[in-house]
C-alpha cells in the first residue's frame, strides 16, 4: 500500500501574456493552485488547477481545510477510489467549480505520481492512442482585435504549420461577427479551419442568426453560443445547424456531460481537465464521447492536455493558448503539431526555483498524516 503521507499546496499568480478578451470577460490572471503528495515509499507526483483570476483563495481552503486532511493515509494507487471518497466527503459543495478545481489538483498530483513510479508517461498511461496532435491558434483570435490583426495572425500561424485559428465572436452585431470571419476565411483560404467561440454570450434568436453565416464561411465550429445551463436551447441550435456546436469548458461534471450528449445538444465535447475535476473524470468523458462517435477538444491548459489528446482515439485538436512559460520549459512541438511528453508522469518540466519565487505570499502550508 502507497499510503500518503504529505501534502503542499499553494499558488502562483500568473499574469496572461497578451490582453485576452471575449465576449463575456478579460482574462485577468491565471491563478495556479499546485498539490504535491508525497506517500511512504518515498515518492512523489505534482499537480494543478487554476482559475481565471477570482477564487483561487477559495479552493486553497477546500484543500486545507477538508480534502487534503481526509487523503491523508490513503492509498495513493487507488486514484478512482480517493477521487471518489473526496467528491462525496463534500457532496453538498459538488457539482461546482470550487469543488471540481479543488479536486483536479490533487487528481493529476495522483496521476503524475503513477507515472513517476511506473515510468510511464501520461499519454501511455491514459490510453496510448498516439504521440502527437495538430493544434489550433486561439490567442490571436481576441474580441478587441479588429479584422487586420486576426488576419495577420491567422497567416503567421499557418506559415509556422498550425492548421487553424480560432476566432471569438459576439460583437454587438451580426455585422461585426461576419467581417471578423470573412476577413480571416478570405485571406487564409479554404483549406484552414476556422473555429468560432461565443462564451456563452448570446440569446438563442441571436445565435440563429449567425448560423447561415457560419454555415457560408464553412466554419468547423460554434462554441458555448448560449449559456451553459441551456441544453434545451443548445439541442434546438444544434438541430438546425450544419455548423457543430462545442460544449464543455463550463460544465463540472462527467454527468452534465451524459446530459448534453444524450439530448444531441452537441456534436463536439470541450471537457477541461481542471474544471470537470481531473484526469479520472476527463476519461471518462472522453470516452462516453467516443461512444457516441462525437470528438473531445479540449478547452485551455494545452501543456497537460496534450498527453490527454494523444491518450484517446477521438481528440483531434489542442488548443494553442500559452500560459506556462514563466514557470515551465515550452511544450514541445513542431510545424503546429504537438507531441506529447515520453518523461514519466504529467511530463511537464517546472522550474522550480522560479515557482518559489511566484507563490502568493501566504499562500504555501503542508498537510502531514501526523497532524
Amino acid at each position: 500500500m502507497a499510503r500518503i503521507t504529505s501534502a503542499n499546496a499553494f499558488m502562483v499568480d500568473l499574469a496572461p501574456k497578451v490582453v485576452r478578451t471575449d465576449a463575456i470577460q478579460s482574462f485577468k490572471s491565471q491563478e495556479t493552485i499546485f498539490v504535491v503528495l508525497h506517500d511512504a515509499d518515498g515518492a512523489g507526483g505534482m499537480g494543478y488547477s487554476y482559475t481565471i483570476g477570482d477564487g483561487g483563495p477559495s479552493i486553497l481552503m477546500l484543500l486545507r481545510e477538508t480534502l487534503l486532511p481526509r487523503l491523508m493515509g490513503q492509498d495513493a494507487d487507488r486514484i478512482e477510489a480517493i477521487w471518489r471518497d473526496l467528491l462525496f466527503c463534500s457532496h453538498a459543495t459538488a457539482v461546482g467549480p470550487i469543488m471540481s478545481l479543488a479536486l483536479a489538483a490533487i487528481d493529476t498530483a495522483l496521476w503524475d505520481m503513477r507515472g513517476q513510479k511506473t515510468g510511464l508517461p501520461l499519454h501511455v498511461l491514459a490510453g496510448g492512442a498516439k504521440k502527437t496532435v495538430p493544434m489550433y491558434t486561439t490567442e490571436g483570435g481576441w474580441l478587441h482585435l479588429p479584422p487586420k490583426a486576426l488576419v495577420e495572425d491567422a497567416q503567421n500561424a499557418k506559415a509556422k504549420g498550425f492548421l487553424g485559428s480560432k476566432v471569438k465572436i459576439g460583437t454587438p452585431s451580426v455585422s461585426g461577427d461576419v467581417a471578423r470571419l470573412e476577413a480571416v476565411r478570405s485571406a487564409l483560404g479554404d483549406d484552414y479551419e476556422i473555429m468560432t467561440d461565443a462564451n456563452q454570450s448570446m440569446t438563442a434568436a441571436e445565435a440563429q442568426r449567425r448560423v447561415p453565416m457560419l454555415e457560408r464561411l464553412n466554419i468547423a465550429w460554434f462554441e458555448e453560443p448560449l449559456p451553459s445551463d441551456d441544453i434545451a436551447g443548445h439541442r434546438r441550435l444544434q438541430a438546425h445547424s450544419r455548423v457543430p456546436v462545442a460544449v464543455g469548458e463550463s460544465l463540472y461534471s462527467p454527468g452534465q456531460f451524459a446530459d448534453y450528449i444524450a439530448a444531441d445538444a452537441c456534436t463536439i465535447v470541450q471537457a477541461d481537465v481542471a474544471r470537470v475535476g481531473g484526469i479520472t473524470p476527463w476519461l471518462k468523458v472522453a470516452h462516453l464521447a467516443e461512444a457516441h462517435n462525437i470528438a473531445i477538444c479540449p478547452h485551455f491548459l494545452m501543456e497537460l492536455h496534450v498527453s490527454l489528446v494523444c491518450a484517446v482515439p477521438n481528440a483531434p485538436w489542442l488548443e494553442y493558448i500559452p500560459q506556462l512559460e514563466d514557470i515551465a520549459a515550452p511544450m514541445a512541438c513542431k510545424a503546429g503539431t504537438a507531441i506529447a511528453p515520453d518523461t514519466p508522469g504529467l511530463g511537464i518540466d517546472w522550474d522550480h526555483e522560479k515557482l518559489k519565487a511566484l507563490t502568493v505570499s501566504g499562500s504555501s502550508f503542508e498537510i502531514r498524516e501526523d497532524t
